[in-house]
């Protein structure tokens, strides 16, 4: 049996109310149940949200368990590291883990399949490499400016850019899931199999005996990282393979390109705007004060959540059809 909003509210709430809600209510089964796109739209839009707010449960019991087991210094130094890798693997996207939103559609509706196959190969090689190229830069920075860097984020920076890739790599693949209409394999590996594998790899190494420090939890989330990664990985290209008839490819790398760099741009300041604060406590504060800074202020994260549920559902609607 099919839900419906309109049916569960009369059955639940009193009949008056339920009267009164009936009209609202019954174009929210339109909208979500309907067959067309703005169904499909309202549905993914519908899950966007719903995962985003159990990742807020789940982050929340996160934030509660690690800082028991670590304590709120080592707590910190991963916080501001974990943090920063996030950032940086975003940026290493250079904007293609958005532009494949805008041209994968456009091209499927057109029946461009050998761009659509060039943009999914190309797209992925040049995430990996860019990304491979920035950790190791930032490695060899991290390095060289050791002597004026606090010493106990040395070494936990250094081992956070072995994830760097695996988290670009990641963003990349939400956005061919994105492009596809494919909500659940786009969102559920970042906002939820990735946290609750940090977690369960974290409370494993401690059960080992591993000293409960910032540097086991960054070994735990490099392990989640990859795996959840990689079943992405085999996921997305397991359902396109299927999706898309093998055939020539065709790469216009120097359009993506330029399409990507002014993307690159804005979605860069609209995420250094939501997770700057915590580079800069990290920067002039003790990572004490950073663990309860990040604790308590990222709780207000979740006004964005409806913005980036339509977003998720929408975004490649309007790029079928320009």
């Amino acid at each position: 049996m099919r839900f419906s909003a309109a049916t569960t509210a009369g059955r639940f709430l009193p009949q008056r109310w339920a009267l009164r809600m009936r009209p609202l209510l019954g174009r929210i089964d339109a909208v979500l149940f309907t067959a067309d796109e703005r169904g499909e739209a309202g549905r993914m839009s519908l899950i966007a949200f719903s995962i985003r707010i159990v990742s807020a449960v789940i982050a929340f019991i996160s934030q509660v368990l690690m800082a028991r087991w670590m304590g709120s210094f080592e707590y910190g130094i991963f916080v501001l590291v974990w943090v920063t890798m996030v950032i940086v693997g975003n940026l290493a996207c250079l904007g293609f883990h958005t532009s494949v939103i805008r041209f994968i559609p456009e091209y499927r509706e057109r029946g461009m399949l050998a761009e659509l196959r060039g943009i999914v190969l190309a797209s992925r090689l040049f995430v990996l490499v860019a990304s491979t190229v920035i950790a190791g830069l930032g490695a060899l920075g991290v390095w060289l400016a050791s002597p004026w860097i606090e010493s106990y984020y040395v070494v936990p920076f250094i081992l956070g850019v072995i994830c760097l890739p695996m988290i670009a790599m990641g963003d990349l693949l939400q956005g061919l899931a994105r492009a596809n209409s494919w909500a659940l394999f786009a969102l559920s590996p970042t906002y939820l199999v990735r946290p609750v594998l940090i977690l369960v790899f974290m409370a494993a190494m401690l059960a080992m005996h591993y000293v409960p420090d910032a540097k086991t939890a960054i070994f735990a989330s490099i392990a989640a990282t990859y795996v959840t990664t990689l079943g992405q990985l085999m996921g997305v290209t397991s359902r396109m393979d299927k999706n898309i008839p093998a055939g020539p490819m065709t790469v216009h790398f120097g359009l993506w390109f330029l399409v990507s760099l002014p993307i690159f741009l804005v979605e860069s300041f609209f995420f250094l705007l939501t997770n700057a604060d915590v580079l800069m406590v990290g920067a002039y504060l003790d990572p004490n004060d950073v663990a309860v800074y990040f604790a308590t202020v990222k709780t207000l994260a979740l006004v964005h959540f409806v913005y980036f549920a339509v977003k998720a559902g929408a975004a490649q609607r309007y790029a079928q059809f320009t």
